[in-house]
C-alpha cells in the first residue's frame, strides 16, 4: 500500500481531531503520508508542513481533506497543481466547486471517509 503517498490537508497534533486519527491509521497501515496545515508540530515522526508556503511536492497519490469548504478556496489551485490521482473529501469537507475543478483536471473525487476506507480495505 505504500505507493499511495497521501497528503493530509489540515494536519494537527491534536489527538481529538480526525486529521490526527487519519495520520495514526495511515501510519499503522504502512501508507506513507505528508502532513500539511497551518498548525506547527509533528505527527508520528513527521513535521507538519506549512500550507501557507505551498511547498513543491511530488508524487502525491491521494489528498485527504480535513479543512472545511470555507477555508478551501485559497488552497484549491495549489492542491490541484500537485496532480494527485484522487482527493478524498472527508465528511464536512465536501465542496462542489472543488469537485468540479478537480474532475476537470482528471482527478478522481471521492466524498468518503479516509478512516472507513482504511478499516474496510478500500484505501
Amino acid at each position: 500500500m505504500s505507493d499511495k503517498l497521501t497528503l493530509i490537508v489540515g494536519a494537527t497534533t491534536n489527538p481529538s481531531r480526525y486529521a490526527y486519527f487519519a495520520a495514526s491509521r495511515l501510519s499503522e497501515a504502512g501508507v506513507d503520508f505528508i502532513p500539511i496545515g497551518i498548525k506547527k508540530g509533528e505527527v508520528f515522526g513527521k513535521e507538519i508542513l506549512d500550507l501557507r508556503s505551498k511547498p513543491d511536492l511530488k508524487d502525491i497519490h491521494t489528498i485527504t481533506m480535513y479543512i472545511g469548504p470555507v477555508h478551501q478556496a485559497e488552497w484549491m489551485d495549489y492542491l490541484i497543481s500537485l496532480q494527485p490521482k484522487r482527493i478524498i473529501f472527508n465528511p464536512g469537507t465536501e465542496n462542489p466547486a472543488f469537485f468540479s475543478a478537480a474532475r476537470a483536471k482528471g482527478i478522481e473525487v471521492l466524498p468518503a471517509c479516509t478512516l472507513v476506507m482504511l478499516s474496510s480495505n478500500q484505501y
